[in-house]
């Protein structure tokens, strides 16, 4: 079997549902399934290096016959080997190492190398993550801003100039459908970077959930635009999601999927919550966006 050359040719960015496609490599990904990695793809993977975007859901077709998707991840190999998700061993981007999306479908029926394909993600799945995304983003850049007051000394800026809480103190993001999950570590290295982590109590969430809740509402009724930037049209290349906003546009670099519009999110609500890592204070933001059916 032959590897490919080049990285994966990804036509999500662009909001793609449907990519045709030409089969490169072939291989076996254990329990009854093998990996297929095309050319060009439509279909957004998870990154196993920072999965907050699940994979899309959609179907495979060759030759009059269509497979459904089991999953999409992101894989690398050097030549030799293919390393799917969290196996693979390098950063991307590692020179000498070429970066794919690998669909993950049934053996039974599967295409061979060369095949033409088409390949087509769900409309609805794609639309619900990408209003969770977009809406992740937009909490972010709030929450931010919220918090502007609670700093001692000077921190980086997020992409709207505020003190960037979310950059800092983030331990993990995931998206789902129509929403997100946000984990923030109030920790020692918060505290010593300036931040006043002692005023996140349980009673001070309402407030700090109604403050986000305000900047959220009046950026959707201002309705900017929201796109994405690339560098290219390959996996590895650079994106960034752009929105612009009342205060200016916000730039994120981002390989997720999105949604055209803030009003297009519909009404946006954010909820906080405390929890604890191993005697380590957590704040918990859930995020849920009400997008129009």
């Amino acid at each position: 079997m032959t590897l490919p050359e080049a990285s994966t040719r990804v036509t999500y960015p662009a909001g793609d549902l449907v990519a045709t496609a030409t089969v490169l490599h072939v291989e076996p990904a254990g329990d009854g399934l093998v990996a297929v990695v095309a050319d060009t793809t439509s279909f957004h993977p998870v990154d196993a290096s920072w999965p907050d975007q699940p994979a899309d859901a959609g179907v495979l077709r060759a030759a009059g016959r269509g497979l459904a998707i089991r999953d999409a991840v992101v894989a690398a190999h050097d030549g030799t080997t293919l390393h799917l998700g969290s196996d693979i061993p390098v950063r991307k981007g590692t020179e000498g190492w070429v970066f794919v999306v690998a669909h993950l479908v049934d053996a039974d029926g599967a295409p061979a190398e060369g095949d033409a394909v088409e390949i087509e993600a769900d409309a609805s799945l794609r639309r619900d993550l990408s209003a969770g995304h977009t809406a992740c983003h937009l909490a972010s850049l709030a929450l931010n801003r919220a918090l502007a007051d609670r700093w001692s000394k000077a921190a980086r800026e997020d992409a709207l100039g505020s003190p960037d809480f979310d950059g800092t103190a983030i331990q993990s993001s995931r998206i789902h459908e129509r929403g997100s999950v946000d984990r923030y570590r109030l920790n020692k290295s918060l505290r010593r970077a300036g931040f006043d982590t002692a005023s996140l109590v349980p009673d001070s969430l309402d407030e700090l959930a109604g403050a986000v809740g305000a900047t959220l509402a009046s950026w959707r009724d201002a309705d900017g635009a929201v796109r994405i930037e690339r560098e290219g049209d390959r996996l590895t290349d650079r994106r960034s999601w752009v929105c612009e906003l009342p205060e200016g546009t916000a730039r994120i670099a981002c390989g997720g999927t999105h949604e055209a519009s803030v009003a297009a999110l519909g009404e946006v609500g954010v909820a906080f919550s405390l929890d604890d890592d191993a005697g380590t204070p957590v704040l918990v933001m859930t995020t849920t966006a009400h997008p129009e059916s």
